[in-house]
């Protein structure tokens, strides 16, 4: 018995511990609300088999910058997933992030000439 109350004390205590983390809040966080993004971009049907064929795509901007607080939504209609920079969105689905802090973030972009995607979130 005291061991089952010993043990049952060690997780409540571990558990109590890891809800004071002094760890700064995410940069960006998925959001699911239903309302309107401030930045919108869609990456249509076709677009792998555009990119096998060496077609150059211009879904969205190699930069963009953003405030805290906004909204971005990337759709991705293609039947392959694709990275814009920190966001890998895959076949028929949708990211919706919306930015906590400012940053920056420097990735590959699979939809952009440049193969880059550069983010900065500002105050």
């Amino acid at each position: 018995m005291r061991i089952r109350l010993g043990g049952a004390l060690l997780a409540i205590t571990l558990v109590l511990a890891g809800c004071g983390s002094d760890e700064p809040a995410p940069l960006f966080e998925e959001d699911g609300s239903g309302g309107g993004a401030d930045y919108s971009y869609t990456i249509p049907a076709g677009s792998g088999e555009a990119i096998d064929r060496g077609e150059p795509l211009d879904v969205l901007p190699d930069s963009l910058e953003v405030r805290v607080g906004e909204l971005f939504e990337l759709i991705n209609e293609d039947n392959r997933g694709h990275l814009v920079g920190p966001f890998f969105v895959g076949a028929g689905e949708t990211v919706r992030q919306r930015f906590n802090a400012p940053g920056s973030f420097i990735g590959i972009c699979t939809v952009h000439p440049s193969g880059e995607f550069v983010l900065t979130v500002v105050e």
